[in-house]
């Protein structure tokens, strides 16, 4: 009885990761007309260069610290 019930979880457990496995394997390729659209600037991570040299000028001057993200100067906002 107990190893029946063993089994049953097993299985079930074995057919639960195979169905999510699977779940990740299906989808669709990006088709060589789409890679324009994704290779604009407002598709990257990083958006605006400009926008985020400010951001880590203003982040290294609140911090009162230098060196973390590249950016030399003091915490006084100063380079």
């Amino acid at each position: 009885m107990k190893r029946r019930l063993l089994q049953n979880t097993f299985h079930l457990l074995l057919l639960a990761i195979t169905l999510a496995l699977s779940g990740c394997s299906i989808g669709q390729s990006v088709q060589p007309w789409e890679k324009g659209t994704l290779a604009r600037p407002e598709m990257t991570f990083e958006g605006d260069r400009l926008e985020k040299k400010y951001t880590e000028h203003i982040y290294s001057s609140k911090e009162a610290a230098s060196g973390g993200a590249g950016v030399g100067g003091g915490g006084c906002g100063c380079n």
